[in-house]
């Protein structure tokens, strides 16, 4: 059962770190339950916002609902409420829907929705798939703004006067003109999260927009780093920010560039780069190579971001 109320899980997810766990896969291709719990424990022994359990870093989308519900309550159960759990919800409808419950069955506090699968839709189609699934749950519930689900102002507004467990926007677009309007539309009725691929490279200026915090992927390998950089993104700390940008963050990024699909292999690779190996990711997506890995490797030492040692045996 949630302990948070969706208000209360609102108040706590603006103000921290958040991130989404990778899901460890066997060399078979299965959920590996030891190492996954394993991962949990490590990423809830620092001090981050909440994590969101099989979303997209966590190949959410490659997980059947089953699988999925599995992840959900070993989240929740390894976490120890240490850090409020999220779940994802994806698919059609009907899918988005069974998540949700299966979310709330587990125990975690609310559920990020994923755009809904393959088909276009419009505002109108969007409005019911949003809020069969607000309906679906009495945890907080987050949209996702990306791909084929561009909620408008209007359509999240209305959202929010249906659903009052709908708490919070989750931004992959970028649109500048698009959040301003749907946070002057909005105000502090929800919360704002970054979610652009990587989040860091944008956090500072969505500051300005209302988007007080993002989900960092790379604090799934270098979680010290991660926090340090969220916390002079809040200090508003450009020269900080800036120096953090050009030691890790933008090289980093040339790397993740060299394939498609590597915004979720490279956080594979960088758990594999700092001794912590979680397994390789599921087709369609393709593991980074040798060489990427090496090339990686390098930059965490060069960079200086490796974490430290009483972290690594946490």
């Amino acid at each position: 059962m949630a302990t948070y109320s969706p208000a209360d899980l609102a108040r706590t997810l603006k103000d921290g770190l958040l991130s989404f766990p990778v899901t460890p896969f066997t060399a078979d291709g299965d959920v590996d339950e030891a190492r996954y719990r394993e991962h949990i424990d490590w990423q809830t022994s620092f001090d981050v916002g909440g994590l969101f359990a099989a979303g997209g870093t966590g190949e959410g989308f490659s997980l059947t609902p089953t699988e999925a519900a599995r992840v959900f309550r070993l989240a929740v159960e390894s976490a120890q409420g240490r850090t409020p759990v999220l779940g994802s919800a994806g698919g059609n409808t009907a899918q988005a829907v069974e998540n949700a419950r299966a979310a709330e069955a587990a125990g975690a506090e609310g559920v990020l929705l994923l755009p809904p699968y393959l088909t276009e839709c419009d505002q109108q189609g969007l409005l019911e798939h949003a809020s069969a699934v607000c309906a679906a749950t009495g945890t907080g519930v987050i949209v996702y703004n990306r791909a084929n689900a561009i909620y408008s102002a209007e359509t999240v507004a209305r959202l929010a006067d249906r659903h009052p467990n709908f708490i919070g926007f989750k931004d992959a677009v970028g649109d500048i003109e698009h959040l301003t309007r749907v946070y002057a539309r909005n105000g502090d009725r929800l919360f704002y999260l970054g979610g652009l691929p990587t989040a860091e490279t944008y956090a500072l200026p969505l500051l300005q927009l209302g988007m007080s915090t993002y989900s960092s992927a790379m604090y799934n390998f270098v979680p010290e780093f991660a926090l340090a950089f969220y916390r002079d993104v809040r200090a508003q700390d450009r020269d900080a920010v800036t120096e953090k940008l050009n030691r890790f963050v933008l090289p980093y990024l040339d790397i993740r560039d060299r394939a498609k699909g590597y915004g979720v292999s490279i956080v594979k690779g960088g758990l594999r780069a700092v001794g912590r190996d979680l397994g390789g990711v599921r087709p369609p997506l393709q593991d980074l190579t040798a060489a990427d890995v090496d090339d990686l490797r390098a930059l965490v030492d060069a960079a200086g971001v490796r974490p430290t040692e009483s972290a690594l045996t946490r």
